[in-house]
């Protein structure tokens, strides 16, 4: 069975996400899908897998909520269900930015379409930036972007604050995953006085799925926030692992390091962890694969998926 996964972001007013939780979370239940959507005021975001009618049922549901008739959804396939749960939760933000000035309603960048982004970037007088996490970039980017070395999107505007003089009178162009996090950081920068703002439209997902790879100036791999870590041209699932001490993906050469151990370490995050807490992962990971040697999913094997 093949599973449909979708991607998706709608920034809208919603007055009581609280009340839009429950009936939410009980049709994902009804339909067998899973995943993780959060609830603002602000709008909603989150990925969710399933059956290819439970995935429309809660589309349909999504788009009658106010505001959303129009969300972008970016839809791709997985051969195995790329989430063990669902979690749907309301939170303050739908991708956390910390800036409460920030509005994308209000105004955002340029969009640019996949087809147009190529000749975007090629131009001398446009810097890009990749707006996502250091540990996602670590896996591709496209050429020439400037990575921030980010280890949060709320740093984001202190990175930003370094490199404004040196920037200044420069086009944009900036891009994420999905694209919401350029609504934030694009609407940021005009606040902050940048005239000229651009956005891949659809994000990284997005091009990937249109541009030939023969045509792309896309590197590597995307991560994502599913139990597929990472996706090439194609949205076909990459290589990519997850450490399960620390989230971040891991390569096919990482699994030989000598720091590695599944479930406990890796050459990331050996120093970062203390006896103890290695010795409390030995253990989860042990249980994890008792469940598994069951046929059961165990919940210490699952990964974050918020952005």
């Amino acid at each position: 069975m093949s599973f449909v996964v979708a991607a998706l972001y709608q920034f809208t007013r919603f007055s009581d996400p609280q009340a839009l939780r429950g009936p939410l979370e009980q049709l994902c239940r009804d339909k067998a899908v899973r995943g993780t959507l959060l609830l603002a005021k602000e709008g909603i975001n989150g990925t969710m897998a399933g059956p290819c009618a439970g995935i429309d049922a809660v589309l349909t549901h999504i788009r009658a909520l106010p505001g959303c008739a129009a969300i972008e959804v970016k839809k791709s396939h997985a051969a195995k269900m790329p989430f063990l749960r669902l979690k749907i939760r309301v939170k303050p933000e739908i991708v956390t930015m910390g800036q409460p000035g920030v509005d994308p309603l209000a105004a955002v960048g340029t969009y640019v379409a996949p087809q147009d982004w190529n000749a975007l970037i090629a131009r001398e007088d446009v810097v890009v930036v990749d707006t996502r996490n250091d540990y996602e970039v670590a896996l591709g980017s496209f050429d020439g972007a400037l990575d921030p070395g980010t280890g949060s999107f709320r740093e984001f505007p202190e990175w930003w604050a370094r490199q404004a003089d040196a920037l200044q009178g420069k086009k944009i162009a900036m891009f994420c995953t999905g694209g919401i996090r350029c609504e934030k950081a694009t609407n940021y920068l005009i606040g902050q006085g940048v005239s000229k703002v651009f956005h891949l439209q659809g994000g990284i997902l997005k091009y990937l799925e249109e541009m030939p790879q023969d045509q792309s100036t896309w590197r590597g791999d995307c991560f994502v926030f599913d139990a597929r870590v990472s996706v090439g041209h194609g949205l076909v699932q990459g290589p990519h692992v997850l450490c399960h001490a620390c989230r971040r993906p891991l390569a096919p050469t990482d699994l030989k390091h000598p720091a590695y151990e599944r479930g406990v370490s890796c050459h990331q995050c050996l120093e970062e962890r203390s006896a103890a807490e290695r010795l409390r992962y030995r253990e989860r990971q042990r249980q994890v694969d008792l469940a598994r040697d069951r046929g059961e999913n165990h919940l210490g094997d699952t990964i974050i998926t918020s952005s």
